[in-house]
């Protein structure tokens, strides 16, 4: 299973063109238009009205957080309050220096740079990018060996929007030269559902406030999801009742796509149900558990565990993945007797040393040999 073929997935956008479509009909166009994160909106609603007051492009941008949140449509509304135009890149398209000077050589005045994924960018062309965001210039060596040659290229002042679910990975340098660095926080449900009625209006959709509850309820706090599963509810409501988008149609349809009362789909129940019924609650390591249901381990990792960690129905640990009481709860079973007892905080490990990760596949390597 892709992280695309996942109902609830945030990762990625749509591969239907006409999701796609659907998708940026729904996206805001201007910061007055933005529900929810009102710190970064406030703060970049400064950086921006600065900017045109003085008559320059504004500061480079860095946005961070889970995927789903609205990066790439704070990117797009950046380029819409400049009235500049927008172009997209990302990350693993540039590999080499010359890719991202071909880019930079194209862009006009004023231009606004999103690049996705910017942690996943080569390492040469992210020593050229220092110098293009510094000093609107790069160096284009032509030519090999000592008879090589620097040509210096001046590059139009241009605003580039960073956009990265792990801030971690991208080197100081790099995160010192923007000039203004927002991080998206999850949702509340209250925003949700604020989303979810904007969203309705414009599908033209009826929705009553309990079935805008609902789906907001089961919707990790993202916005993509939750418009997600609202175009999955309005497909059911359509077919198999008279269009209108109710508490007992939400459930039903949600019912139907798999998604429970807590947000988790098939592939998260399948991760804990694997860790507590074949290996009564863990620790187990992660190559173990994704074989355990079958897919891969970063499938497993990245799009399953961030939500299971974040919900507290996971632990990671030195020694590998442990479910917590409160999944054992949400399966219906009785935890361990010890595992009740034990504090939560004593569960969690916030980063996993060489050390942590060398433990981990030694207990990938037990529980391959107790199979």
């Amino acid at each position: 299973m892709t992280p695309q073929e996942r109902l609830v997935s945030p990762a990625g956008d749509p591969a239907d063109p006409d999701e796609r479509a659907v998708d940026a009909s729904l996206r805001p166009r201007t910061l007055d238009e933005l529900i929810g994160q009102d710190r970064v909106r406030e703060q970049l609603g400064l950086v921006l009205e600065a900017a045109r007051r003085r008559g320059r492009v504004p500061d480079h941008v860095l946005l961070s957080g889970p995927p789903g949140l609205g990066k790439t449509t704070m990117a797009m509304i950046i380029a819409a309050e400049m009235q500049a135009p927008l172009r997209v890149t990302s990350g693993p398209a540039i590999q080499h220096a010359g890719d991202l000077a071909a880019i930079l050589s194209g862009l006009g005045e004023g231009e606004v740079l999103f690049l996705d994924e910017i942690h996943r960018m080569a390492r040469p062309a992210e020593e050229m990018l220092y110098m293009a965001m510094e000093d609107f210039r790069v160096d284009v060596v032509v030519g090999k060996g000592p008879g090589a040659v620097a040509i210096p290229l001046e590059i139009p002042p241009f605003t580039l929007v960073g956009a990265t679910t792990r801030a971690g990975l991208l080197p100081g340098p790099l995160r010192d030269r923007f000039g203004f660095t927002g991080h998206l926080d999850f949702y509340e449900p209250a925003e949700l559902e604020a989303i979810l009625r904007r969203s309705a209006d414009l599908l033209d959709l009826p929705l009553a406030a309990d079935g805008g509850a609902e789906i907001a309820g089961r919707s990790r706090g993202t916005p993509r999801i939750a418009n997600r599963l609202l175009r999955r509810v309005r497909d059911y409501s359509q077919v198999k009742a008279d269009g209108a988008i109710t508490l007992d149609t939400a459930r039903a349809a949600l019912q139907v796509y798999e998604v429970d009362e807590s947000g988790l789909d098939r592939l998260d129940r399948g991760v804990l149900h694997a860790l507590v019924a074949r290996f009564g609650g863990g620790p187990v390591g992660l190559s173990t558990l994704a074989v355990a249901v079958g897919e891969e381990r970063e499938t497993v990792e990245e799009v399953a565990e961030p939500f299971l960690v974040r919900a507290g129905l996971l632990a990671r640990t030195p020694r590998g993945r442990v479910a917590t009481p409160a999944a054992w709860a949400h399966l219906g079973l009785a935890p361990p007797r010890g595992l009740a007892a034990l504090p939560l905080p004593d569960l969690f490990e916030p980063a996993e040393s060489a050390d942590d990760a060398a433990q981990e596949r030694d207990s990938d390597a037990t529980g391959s040999q107790a199979r």
